[in-house]
């Protein structure tokens, strides 16, 4: 049995769901999640394998048609290289999504020739069934019925038929990645997501776009990893805001940091958390290389 291998790529508008399911089809956290828009900004690979396969999904920024800054630049060459770069190419909306909007970007995928669906996720969000007859008719003048693939990653519900669908269009090809690797991002990476995560969900306004986390130092020992991060803020009004009245919210970060980060490594976790101001770094080229991004 000839082996399979690929890269199944999901791109869509900012909060449609890219991450959480990304996460259902792996069974791995490696996307972090929040009811906010743009929480993704890199490009995050995750490894489904099996005896005859291996399948690269690629979790994806969300796409911006007027990037504000260098970052949002920055965010959407990730996009345009999982476009160019896929085997097979998912293209995510929600029920309230306009045809009209992603109908630019359908007709770019589709002009690539790249094997292409429409998933139309958050259908636990809709009532009656003709509801969903009813997407796929306002859909269909763009993508034909059977390349449209209704689901709730949410809920896991028909996430394997994204699988499916995937696995399908695989070339032949020797696995790309370790059979034991998950994902291509380090300890490292994914520690300073789940910071960022936090962010995300506890604070409001400008603060989560504002802020971005490297991990100055990861010591793993027997029984105990060591952590120090950096949380860099553009502006010194955003640093007070995310310390908090006596330091109070920078410490609820990093306890549920600490929470979420012991219950994945199975050990205990010591982490120091340091907020750093960095005026504009979303605009500073050399600040965004530091942060992993490329321009």
């Amino acid at each position: 049995m000839a082996f399979r291998s690929g890269y199944a790529n999901i791109i869509g508008k900012p909060n449609v769901g890219k991450s959480t399911l990304i996460n259902a089809l792996l069974g791995e956290k490696i996307a972090i999640t929040s009811p906010k828009v743009q929480t993704t900004r890199h490009r995050i690979l995750g490894m489904m394998n099996g005896e005859d396969y291996q399948i690269v999904f690629s979790d994806t920024p969300g796409i911006i048609p007027a990037p504000k800054y260098k970052l949002h630049e920055a965010m959407m060459k990730f996009v345009s290289e999982a476009i160019e770069d896929a085997d097979i190419i998912f293209y995510m909306v929600d029920p309230k999504e306009d045809p009209r909007y992603a109908g630019p970007v359908l007709e770019r995928i589709l002009a690539t020739g790249i094997p292409s669906y429409l998933i139309i996720n958050k259908i636990d969000t809709l009532e009656e069934q003709a509801q969903v007859e009813l997407l796929f008719e306002k859909w269909s003048s763009l993508i034909p019925k059977d390349r449209i693939i209704p689901l709730s990653a949410l809920k896991a519900f028909n996430v394997l038929s994204v699988f499916e669908a995937a696995y399908k269009h695989m070339p032949e090809n020797p696995p790309y990645f370790p059979e034991e690797q998950f994902t291509d991002k380090s300890e490292r990476f994914l520690a300073a997501e789940v910071i960022r995560e936090k962010i995300f969900n506890y604070y409001r306004e400008e603060i989560p776009y504002s802020a971005e986390v490297v991990i100055a130092s990861f010591k793993e020992e027997e029984t105990i990893i060591r952590i120090a991060a950096e949380i860099f803020v553009e502006k010194q009004s955003q640093k007070g805001i995310l310390i908090g009245k006596g330091g109070e919210s920078l410490k609820k970060i990093g306890t549920q940091t600490r929470i979420e980060l012991e219950a994945q490594y199975g050990k205990k976790v010591f982490l120091e958390l340091f907020v750093k101001v960095r005026d504009n770094w979303r605009e500073n080229p050399g600040m965004l290389r530091q942060f992993g991004f490329e321009l």
